[in-house]
């Protein structure tokens, strides 16, 4: 069945920036919040005459909002149903220095500041410890896009951190014909309580791109997507021996880089190329998010960005979304703010079709039990093994450890005996010696088999997770109520806001029709009425033209400002090549370039062959040194002259002359 994406708005405070602004007269608040309504009044800061902007969500926060009360409200429903087998995304969208990192990650060290990330990780595992008859995999990975390139954040590389130094290797885009897109020789981990996850996402951030502009001192560069794999297996009715049956969801937690306009952020050079790349892919973004709501396009535009094939099943697919866009209070974001809006009121229509993930080909967790059965089942062989036989052979298969210290006792207090005989002729000692250092020998190998065993069976089972066991139970009966409360309260609530908005439409239409009028003039009166509101009506559509018209404009302006910044750098580097390549270098490389439409790049093919047809040799180097030498150098050595331009050293000797 067919859901929408769902929608919510979030507005920060005013930042130090902006109230600074704001004292000198440059910066007031041009948004107002209804959260019970769910409702964003956006007023335009050219005149405070203009009707205010009206925009509609399923769910709205002011600046006085916390961490929890957005999960709890938003993020809370994707995690649950992902723990049922669907597939979930959540994502930020919004003008760069809007509070979207903020949303999503929060301050992990200070409880109330977690972001929607840590409060997940929180309520997986809570969700974990309270199943019964349960077998969980948990996996994660981390990846970022930077410059449109795929890496791994998850990957150890020498100086990889805080976005210098080293960076992994670009990782490819593949497609399956059953599991969808996917990146190859993307790392994953397993990982077992809370702080594992905690320990992988610090791991990613610290090698995250990140930089300072003018408008965010620590601007994400690049999109990341955080993937949890969550796979369940639960016994068929609950009882032992049935089929079990698997579930396998996957939760995107998506951090997107802010859009950025230069004239504000300031940005040049490399700070500059990655706007540019952050701003094709969210363009990208919104294509593909207008293309699904149309309904006349036959094609969407997934392949225009990595960014969206990562997200194709998030949107219009196989999976339930949710999109909160971030939204800035000061009036000199205003055209930023309500672009934003218009972005998110769109991306509302979205229809997806999410489906649950049950009984998956790829599910890691059945081949985890494929092991762990298989290990049980050679050590309860090797227990029944010698059971049909007897002496040493029987004992030395028995893995019960009493019963093996008990015979290496029996064996050492033989060989004492032995020892201490002297009535046995030297054969027969020898020989006896012989059997029990051959006993002592199978038992010392068949002690180290099985603690072999028992490790690989531990290191299995301890990447399982058992719901209800070896975890603290937190009054779990009662949170586990308290939380299906509020998760009723809020739907709800959403159920209100809906109908409260049908009925609204429909009592205007309503009052239409039983009009009745006393008089004519009390038919004028009221048809005047009518008529002044639309032509407010009308006024207010010609001037969401005009803003329309003025938004077009001013992001091709800013597009042109890149055009114009990337022409000269081009300019640059053109210039470079003309004098100081030589022209038969830089056609060999033109002729070996090739533009490849997968990831939109130009690749230099490999030299295959190399023409050394026509190479002149190079002239044999005198004995005991490492570079040719003219008649010249030779002469000078001959005449004990060590100064010649070239020494053995390869170093130009010259003489420091004197004042």
């Amino acid at each position: 069945m067919a859901e929408s994406v769902i929608v919510c708005v979030r507005c920060r405070p005013f930042s130090e920036k902006e109230k600074e602004r704001g004292a000198g007269g440059g910066a007031k608040k041009c948004v107002r919040i209804e959260p019970d309504r769910g409702a964003v009044f956006l007023q335009s800061p050219k005149s405070e005459d203009d009707a205010n902007k009206q925009f509609t969500f399923d769910a709205a926060f002011d600046e006085n909002c916390t961490q929890i009360e957005v999960y709890n409200a938003t993020a809370r429903v994707i995690v649950d149903a992902v723990l049922n087998g669907f597939n979930g995304t959540v994502f930020c969208y919004g003008q760069t220095g809007t509070g979207k990192t903020f949303s999503m990650q929060g301050i992990s060290n200070i409880p109330h500041l977690r972001g929607i990330i840590p409060n997940a990780f929180n309520h997986i595992f809570d969700h974990i410890a309270r199943s019964v008859h349960k077998q969980f995999l948990v996996r994660v990975s981390f990846l970022e896009i930077y410059n449109e390139d795929i890496r791994d954040l998850l990957v150890k590389t020498k100086g990889n951190g805080g976005g210098n130094g080293a960076r992994p290797a670009h990782l490819e885009l593949k497609e399956h014909p059953e599991t969808g897109v996917y990146v190859k020789d993307l790392s994953s981990y397993v990982v077992r309580s809370v702080a594992e996850m905690e320990q992988l996402m610090s791991v990613g951030n610290a090698a995250r791109s990140v930089g300072a502009t003018l408008m965010n001192e620590t601007s994400s560069r690049s999109h990341s997507i955080f993937t949890i794999t969550i796979e369940s297996s639960e016994a068929r009715g609950g009882v032992d021996g049935q089929q079990d049956r698997f579930l396998a969801g996957k939760l995107h937690l998506v951090d997107l880089a802010g859009s950025e306009r230069q004239s504000k952020t300031g940005a040049t050079g490399e700070r500059l190329k990655e706007a540019t790349k952050i701003n094709l892919s969210l363009s990208a973004l919104g294509n593909c998010i207008s293309a699904l709501v149309d309904g006349k396009s036959s094609h969407i535009p997934y392949r225009d960005s990595k960014l969206t094939r990562l997200l194709q099943d998030s949107l219009g697919g196989n999976a339930k979304t949710l999109m909160i866009a971030t939204l800035s209070p000061a009036s000199y974001n205003y055209d930023e703010t309500l672009s934003t809006l218009r972005y998110a009121n769109r991306a509302k229509n979205i229809k997806n079709k999410p489906k649950i993930n049950e009984d998956p080909k790829d599910a890691m967790l059945r081949e985890y039990q494929d092991e762990i059965r298989r290990l049980k089942e050679a050590l309860e062989a090797k227990q029944r093994a010698g059971s049909g036989g007897g002496g040493a052979g029987r004992d030395a298969a028995l893995l019960d450890p009493d019963t093996i210290a008990r015979m290496e006792a029996e064996v050492e207090a033989e060989r004492r005996e032995l020892l201490a005989s002297k009535n046995m002729v030297t054969e027969e000692k020898q020989r006896l010696a012989a059997e029990l250092e051959k006993r002592a020998h199978e038992l010392e190998q068949e002690r180290k088999a099985r603690e072999h065993l028992a490790r690989q069976l531990a290191s299995m089972e301890a990447k399982l997770l058992v719901g209800g066991v070896n975890i603290v139970d937190r009054v779990a009966d009662q949170e586990r109520g308290l939380q299906e409360t509020q998760a009723r309260i809020q739907a709800q609530k959403r159920v209100e806001r809906e109908l409260q908005q049908r009925l609204e439409g429909r009592q205007e239409l309503q009052l239409q029709m039983e009009e009745n009028y006393a008089s004519l003039q009390d038919e004028v009166d009221v048809k005047s009425k009518k008529l002044k509101k639309l032509w407010a009506k009308l006024q207010a559509a010609k001037a969401e033209i005009g803003d329309l018209q003025d938004e077009f404009r001013n992001e091709r302006e800013d597009l042109l400002d890149t055009v114009r910044e990337l022409s000269r750098e081009l300019a640059l580097k053109v210039a470079i090549i003309e004098n100081f390549i030589p022209p038969d270098e830089a056609r060999k490389i033109e002729h070996r370039a090739g533009y490849d439409d997968e990831t939109n790049e130009w690749i230099l093919t490999k030299v295959t062959h190399l023409n050394l047809k026509n190479k002149v040799a190079r002239p044999c180097a005198m004995r005991k040194e490492r570079r040719p030498m003219c008649q010249y150098a030779k002469s000078a050595i001959v005449s004990g002259d060590l100064q010649f331009r070239y020494a053995a050293e390869n170093l130009l000797k010259l003489k420091v002359k004197k004042n």
